[in-house]
């Protein structure tokens, strides 16, 4: 069904504000960690956010040689934080871009053997990442509910009268409206709490006052890429890391739009995602990789439009290059934003049960692989310490509850079901030979 302009801008923004916070907090945190002035700390922002829409729609756009081509927005990795951080410490920022660039080119050129481990994504392994990817979001939620962690009112009445009103206003939209009201219930919402929360002194309007109403974005701003070893074998495993996150993304959105997706799509998709990482080197911002927050608003709005990505992705890139417009979209609460967090986040929960459905619960193999990858995976998030003995290279594997959990189905995956069928292919080939 073909939707009003109006209407389409309406779901794009809705698609904004769902990823927004997860893509500002990355460039402030790491801005932050390498001193930057708040005037550099503004600028980097605005880079992540108008490259954030240049690498959403690279994804989106499906051509001969990239994007796959499903409703999905791209933002900077939280996985590349840490790194990032250590890297610039170390080396200095032209060292950051450099090895960035280089996982970027490292990602392009093994798409296509990435893309032919499709066979190692049945829906006993697409399922449990899935609901992996929902469950380590539920505490990101719920901090945000609680006021966001560290924030002095941490759980006060207000803060939770705020996330639970916006909430409950969601569900009741949702319960009571239909078609497109009810499409940009996650919308209202968050402008229902946001308008409640000014009414109570908890909105803070400075940052629209300070911001300017127009920069123009440089190349290569902070500095120019220069090329260590080690920090670009980091990036790299970085990289990796964000593939196989994406991939259970791109499963899952599958799964929603019924589009079945083919080894040639995931190589078009992770190439994509290279080229959104060499695009995040030459604008000074950050590598980018699929947001899981707008899968379950893909889910909950039941709109599956590329339309609306593509406006989502104008809107990043004018945000970019209006910094007053999009510091307005950062005086929404924290906790309104967790109130709308509690229903998007579920619904990846939700998506991932869907999947799971169609999975042969009479093998234990199967219950095993879906207990033991969904245990590491909320284990490895509720303990965020569990690892911190392990070297750093390790760690980057084993400190995202998403990619341990994620590496867990994938290999037990293997050794059940991949490694049995091969086995048994093998005998019955015998047993033909032996006849013949």
């Amino acid at each position: 069904m073909k939707q009003s302009p109006l209407k389409t801008a309406s779901l794009g923004i809705q698609h904004v504000l769902a990823m927004y916070a997860g893509a500002v907090i990355v460039p402030l945190i790491i801005g932050g960690a390498l001193h930057l002035s708040g005037k550099q700390l503004a600028y980097l922002v605005s880079l992540d956010i108008l490259t954030s829409g240049i690498a959403t729609l690279l994804q989106v756009w499906q051509n001969r040689y990239f994007g796959i081509g499903l409703p999905i927005v791209l933002g900077c990795t939280f996985t590349a934080v840490g790194p990032i951080i250590a890297i610039g410490g170390q080396y200095g920022m032209g060292a950051i871009y450099g090895s960035i660039l280089v996982s970027g080119i490292i990602v392009i050129l093994i798409a296509s053997f990435f893309g032919k481990l499709v066979r190692f994504f049945p829906p006993v392994v697409t399922g449990s990442v899935v609901t992996i990817i929902g469950l380590t979001l539920i505490p990101v939620a719920m901090n945000n509910v609680a006021g966001g962690q560290g924030s002095p009112d941490f759980g006060s009445v207000t803060n939770l009268s705020l996330a639970f009103g916006t909430l409950l206003f969601i569900i009741v939209l949702y319960r009571f409206s239909k078609g497109f009201i009810r499409a940009i219930s996650i919308l209202l919402g968050l402008i229902a709490g946001t308008i409640v929360a000014a009414l109570l002194g908890k909105v803070n309007f400075s940052a629209v006052g300070e911001a300017s109403w127009f920069h123009m974005v440089a190349p290569l701003h902070f500095a120019a890429p220069t090329f260590e070893l080690a920090p670009i074998i980091t990036m790299t495993l970085v990289a990796i890391v964000s593939l196989i996150e994406s991939s259970g993304v791109y499963f899952a959105l599958s799964d929603i739009t019924g589009k079945k997706l083919t080894e040639q799509d995931l190589v078009k998709g992770y190439r994509a995602e290279g080229l959104a990482s060499i695009l995040g080197a030459l604008f000074n911002s950050f590598p980018y990789t699929t947001y899981s927050q707008n899968v379950g608003l893909v889910q909950f709005s039941g709109v599956k439009s590329k339309n609306v990505i593509y406006t989502t992705a104008g809107i990043l890139i004018f945000l970019g290059f209006v910094p007053k417009v999009a510091a307005l979209t950062t005086v929404i609460p924290t906790s309104v934003l967790g109130g709308a967090m509690v229903a998007m986040f579920g619904m990846v929960i939700a998506s991932g049960i869907k999947m799971l459905s169609k999975v042969d619960f009479t093998s234990q193999e199967n219950l095993l692989i879906i207990a033991c990858s969904v245990a590491v995976g909320l284990g490895v998030t509720t303990v965020p310490n569990l690892f911190d003995a392990l070297p750093e290279s390790v760690k980057i594997l084993t400190n995202s509850g998403i990619v341990a959990g994620s590496l867990t189905a994938i290999i037990l995956n293997i050794i059940f079901n991949v490694a049995k069928s091969s086995k048994q292919s093998q005998v019955v080939n015998n047993r033909n030979q032996s006849v013949a």
